[in-house]
């Protein structure tokens, strides 16, 4: 499974780390998903404990100008190439698009006959127009595609 963001944040690019907004549930909602509590560990753990169960994260977006983080200012969007990288990924069977631009930009480079490709509620502070509640609901449905032989090593 991949989950494709837009372009991190101030805090993420400033942290070197994804989702580091300390409102953006994405960890939450990633822990959900596979049944661990991902915001209590350290940033490494999260990651390996994502890679333990076969997920991958990337941004859409590889460079841009952007005053702040909300993804409606970013302009001179360089993307990534998409295509080529998940037909790199012979045993990709789903992907989550985190927010309408990744889904927008990203939709247009992967062919989503090959892949289930799942639009999701941005997991940022800045989309609050959707209950958590709801956004987590919608979260879930990446259950479906987790691979059952995650391993447990902490």
């Amino acid at each position: 499974m991949l989950i494709l963001g837009s372009l991190p944040g101030d805090l993420s690019l400033a942290q070197h780390r994804y989702y580091a907004h300390p409102r953006n549930m994405f960890w939450h909602f990633a822990g959900r998903i596979i049944a661990e509590d991902l915001p209590a560990l350290p940033y490494d753990a999260r990651l390996e404990r994502l890679r333990a169960h076969r997920i991958g994260l990337w941004d859409v977006v590889a460079a841009g100008t952007r005053k702040g983080s909300l993804d409606s200012a970013i302009r001179d969007a360089a993307i990534h190439p998409l295509g080529n990288f998940c037909e790199g990924l012979p045993e990709l069977r789903a992907i989550g698009f985190n927010g309408k631009t990744a889904a927008k930009l990203g939709r247009s480079l992967v062919d989503c006959s090959r892949y289930a490709c799942l639009d999701l509620p941005s997991s940022s502070p800045a989309y609050a127009a959707m209950p958590v509640a709801e956004k987590e609901k919608l979260w879930l449905d990446l259950r479906e595609y987790l691979e059952t032989h995650a391993t447990r090593a902490h």
